[in-house]
């Protein structure tokens, strides 16, 4: 009969805690960057035409496709430097002297946009916030009825 060999060799690996079992199945890996950034591994599909004029551009800049990709993508990231200076969304919009808003559009403007109960209403000359709706308020129209003209009536 042959001895025992005593080795401090294991027959099976050790067992790997949970949260390397966890990165081992992750798809991206965080330790790989490029540029100084990391990197998240990704596959796209491209038609032919958008194949071909990645893999032209490519070539004329002596760049990997991937490195091309990643220059448009952060091109169309970029805001233009007159953002703020010439955007037609920011410009003032021209008087009109038969607008006649209302006085209250500021701070009642839930109201005058999505319908909602006014939360402010004008007494001896100060806003006050309105008081609280009346539980049937949305049930009741005759309770919203009343509501309503007491928070709109002048004082």
């Amino acid at each position: 009969m042959k001895p025992k060999r005593q080795s401090t060799e294991r027959k099976y690996p050790p067992h790997k805690s949970e949260a390397l079992i966890i990165q081992d199945a992750l798809p991206v890996r965080p330790e790989i960057t490029v540029e100084g950034s990391p990197m998240i591994r990704t596959q796209i599909y491209l038609s032919r035409t958008e194949h071909e004029f990645v893999q032209t551009e490519a070539s004329r800049l002596g760049k990997p496709m991937a490195a091309v990709i990643r220059d448009f993508i952060d091109e169309k990231m970029e805001l233009p430097d007159d953002v703020w200076t010439n955007n037609p969304m920011l410009k003032p919009i021209p008087h009109d002297s038969t607008f006649a808003g209302h006085e209250d559009g500021a701070i009642n403007h839930d109201h005058y946009i999505y319908g909602t109960p006014k939360r402010y209403m004008k007494r001896g000359g100060e806003w006050v916030e309105t008081p609280p709706l009346p539980d049937d308020y949305y049930q009741n129209a005759a309770s919203r009825a009343a509501y309503d003209e007491m928070v709109n009536k002048e004082e």
